[in-house]
């Protein structure tokens, strides 16, 4: 029996129908795996470096793995936007078989200040305040402090002379130590004193609020005079603090919303869902013989010193430590730098003006110093002088690293963003890190 031509337009428009769903699902499943990477892959030679010369970074790494300095690790240079190097090495789990893979889940400890100084940096843009307003505008806490004159027992303080501003937190000239830093009288005597009040550094499970730490620090000394010295420490954590007050949303919330989602970086968080936790690579630690073994579920406390593994998904889940509290991929961060070294703008979002981004980027912290020729914008170290730091790097690069052993830099004259993830503590013996930038950029040809 034939067919009549009404049903067979219908035929054909189920059929239609049929080949652009699964076009359209083909479509989106090539959309995600363009970006699981980051960003998109590129010809290495075409963007510049060296095949024969880019096997040494591997060889790097490796060896490093090889020779138990670390577990594992993953490791990407990117350089005009694409990727030209991405390579995973060894094991996230040693005992349980587990291979590092491009999506392996790495707590990135300090890493986390970036994001938290975007946040700030993208308020500072609406109008909320200017950087040059005293915190206690926002947070009353912190108002009226006082600054430690004696490193002893017996502490004896001053009423500062100036109130702590926005900038000198996002400079870490504001004061603000961490415990965790006790080198040197003063700081041990501010480290045992943060450590009687109960003050975390973020690396562990963390009762409370962000907002208690600024009550907390309301009540103890400074380290210095406001603006007078560099001082790592909690700093970011109190403008992860400011960012809730100003925004009206939680920190994970403002990220989330305002920076994760906008980016596409999919698996960064404060606190991870139990469907994720199986990615997230396990800690290794020193053992007394050179070799390492893997950090369990204990919390280790060294002194002053506080930090476990198991934050990310253990405890009570309500403490977002700005400075210290995320994870992520090496896929996700990419795309964080990479929408830095684009001026503020990344697949037609932009979070930032250009100029935003140049402030951050640049010396703010005049004749101090981070280190031999580095200095510190707003949210990252900054090169000056390479000779004298001893560094690779063109002047303006940009870089930090995390407690648990990861790194990146951001070169804006080579548009060349490096990255290192690893997880263990204290740092390999090898510096691996390090050894990884010189890596890249000696493969650098072009």
């Amino acid at each position: 029996m034939s067919t009549c031509l009404v049903c067979k337009n219908r035929i054909r428009s189920r059929l239609t129908t049929t080949r652009l769903m699964i076009l359209s699902a083909c479509l989106a499943f090539l959309a995600s795996t363009s970006h699981a990477q980051g960003l998109p892959e590129g010809d290495s030679q075409a963007l510049g470096f060296s095949t024969a010369r880019l096997h040494r970074v591997e060889n790097i790494v490796a060896g490093a793995v090889a020779r138990e300095e670390i577990a594992g690790a993953v490791a990407l240079i990117a350089r005009r936007g694409e990727i030209a190097y991405l390579q995973t090495f060894g094991m996230a789990d040693i005992d349980d078989q587990e291979p590092m893979e491009v999506d392996t889940i790495f707590r990135i400890a300090s890493m986390t200040k970036p994001v938290t100084s975007l946040a700030v940096m993208m308020l500072y843009e609406e109008g909320h305040f200017l950087l040059s307003d005293p915190v206690s505008d926002y947070i009353p806490e912190l108002k009226n402090l006082r600054v430690l004159t004696t490193g002893s027992d017996n502490v004896e303080t001053v009423a500062a002379e100036s109130e702590i501003t926005i900038r000198q937190l996002l400079t870490h000239t504001s004061g603000i130590s961490y415990r965790f830093i006790s080198s040197g009288d003063k700081r041990e005597t501010i480290a045992r004193l943060y450590a009687e009040a109960g003050v975390s550094d973020g690396l562990s499970e963390t009762e409370g609020r962000i907002a208690d730490l600024s009550r907390q620090l309301g009540e103890l000394p400074l380290l210095f005079e406001p603006g007078e010295q560099f001082a790592y420490g909690l700093s970011i954590d109190v403008l992860g603090h400011l960012v809730e007050v100003v925004s009206g949303m939680t920190l994970t919330e403002y990220f989330d919303s305002q920076i994760f989602e906008p980016l596409a970086m999919v698996d960064t968080h404060f606190y991870l869902d139990d469907n994720k936790v199986g990615r997230l690579a396990s800690v290794y630690t020193s053992t007394e013989d050179g070799g390492m073994r893997e950090l369990g579920n204990e919390t280790v406390v060294n002194d002053y010193l506080v930090y476990s593994a198991t934050y990310p998904y253990s405890g009570p889940g309500s403490y977002y430590s700005g400075g210290a509290g995320l994870v992520s991929t090496i896929s996700d961060y990419v795309r964080l730098l990479q929408m830095f070294l684009n001026g503020g703008e990344l697949d037609g979002i932009r979070l930032l003006s250009p100029t935003t981004v140049a402030m951050m980027t640049r010396n703010n912290i005049g004749d101090l110093d981070v280190g031999p020729g580095t200095k510190f914008g707003l949210g990252f170290a900054v090169l000056e002088d390479p000779g004298l730091a001893g560094n690779p790097g063109s002047v303006g690069t940009y870089f930090w690293g995390g407690f648990f052993n990861t790194q990146f830099f951001v070169d804006p004259e080579e548009e060349l963003i490096g990255v290192i993830m690893t997880q263990r503590f204290p740092a390999d013996r090898g510096n691996v890190r390090q050894k990884f930038v010189n890596g890249a950029y000696q493969a650098l040809v072009d």
